[in-house]
């Protein structure tokens, strides 16, 4: 095998390749790159068994064949390359040279062969949106999935594809965070669980253009991204996800209208003087003099701030972990936001008019007779 190309553009296919470079296993080959060449195409590809990425590398084909090298090493010496065209040859007892310019690497490497390829994927149930619309939807949703491994289906997120309009739901039993997405097409109904980790990978990759889209495949077993000359395949999460529309089916007594840059930079100046191991809930009290009023009291200090609302309903005083109401005012683009209460011990729930977005927060048990 040999190949020519740019630093850049080794560079950048060795970056999109590399989320799927396994860091913690038992099996060395793993841990490698694998460089395919063939007569008309240079395609890298990485696979940790949950996670493969496959993408394709603008060069020059001198001889066609097939290596598979150590990644971090790889990676660490590419970006130490001069910009510059950069020659890959691999020798017949798997020892790989790397010349760039003036320098040489000679680097121990394994046959193609030993290679775990990328599972075949059934082309047959799919959906295309654009790039923007599917970072956007793993920006505004990847935040309240869990880190804790105990509860699988917590640590993925739900893809539902009905009645024309793909939904993705992520929870981690402190809140929700739903999207609806207005497709073109109308697929036969699609519920799968595609892990948190494969969604974060996923947004580093894509470019996020408005006109540049993405097909997803879905199977039983995987879902497929394809775009560009890349198409990353990833494990799904197996089991049956939560019953989100019974969370959703709650009666409010209070509903608020307030200023979501004004209510953002508020709870953000709140949380200032609360340290995340004490737990320290923003308290909200919203009365009948449309104001919503906010207060914070820590061994750091106290604060506190009132907001113009428009208020529905009763008097109400509830308290929140601000992180957790931050977390939902960052993603929503609306410059008003719609809140729906019952009472202190039931959750909050956020949602535009149209139900596009609905976010649920669970509210922090507080004395109310203290405020």
């Amino acid at each position: 095998m040999k190949i020519r190309c740019s630093k850049s553009n080794l560079l950048a296919a060795l970056n999109i390749v590399s989320k799927a470079v396994s860091t913690k296993t038992t099996m060395p080959i793993l841990e490698c790159v694998l460089i395919d060449v063939y007569s008309d195409s240079i395609k890298l590809t990485a696979n940790d068994l949950e996670l493969g990425i496959e993408t394709n590398l603008e060069g020059t084909v001198v001889e066609m064949g097939r290596i598979a090298i150590e990644a971090k090493l790889f990676i660490d010496i590419v970006r130490k390359l001069p910009d510059s065209e950069i020659t890959i040859e691999s020798t017949g007892d798997f020892k790989t040279i790397i010349r760039c310019e003036k320098a040489k690497f000679v680097l121990p490497s394994k046959s193609g062969e030993d290679f775990t390829e990328l599972p075949e994927i059934e082309k047959e149930k799919s959906i295309t949106i654009s790039q923007f619309t599917l970072k956007e939807v793993i920006r505004q949703t990847i935040f309240s999935i869990s880190d804790n491994e105990n509860n699988k289906l917590m640590t993925g997120e739900l893809f539902e594809v009905k009645d024309g309009k793909l939904t993705v739901v992520s929870l981690d039993g402190h809140r929700i965070s739903m999207r609806k997405i207005n497709l073109n097409e109308n697929l036969t109904t699609v519920s799968v669980v595609v892990p948190g980790k494969t969604l974060n990978d996923l947004s580093k990759i894509i470019n996020g253009g408005v006109d540049d889209m993405v097909t997803i495949y879905f199977t039983d077993r995987h879902i497929l991204f394809e775009f560009e000359n890349t198409i990353v395949v990833s494990r799904l999460i197996e089991g049956e996800y939560f019953k989100i529309v019974q969370m959703l089916s709650m009666d409010h007594k209070i509903k608020v209208d307030v200023n979501n840059r004004e209510f953002l930079d508020c709870i953000d100046r709140a949380s200032l003087l609360i340290k995340e191991s004490d737990k320290k809930p923003i308290v909200v009290s919203i009365k009948d003099d449309n104001n919503m009023y906010l207060k914070v009291d820590t061994l750091m200090g106290s604060m506190n701030e009132e907001i113009e609302i428009k208020k529905d309903g009763e008097e109400i005083i509830i308290g929140f972990n601000p992180r957790f109401l931050m977390d939902v005012m960052r993603v929503i683009d609306d410059e008003e936001i719609h809140m729906y209460m019952r009472d202190s011990k039931s959750p909050c729930i956020i949602k535009d008019n149209e139900e596009n977005y609905i976010y649920v927060v669970l509210p922090v048990n507080i004395n109310v007779g203290a405020y």
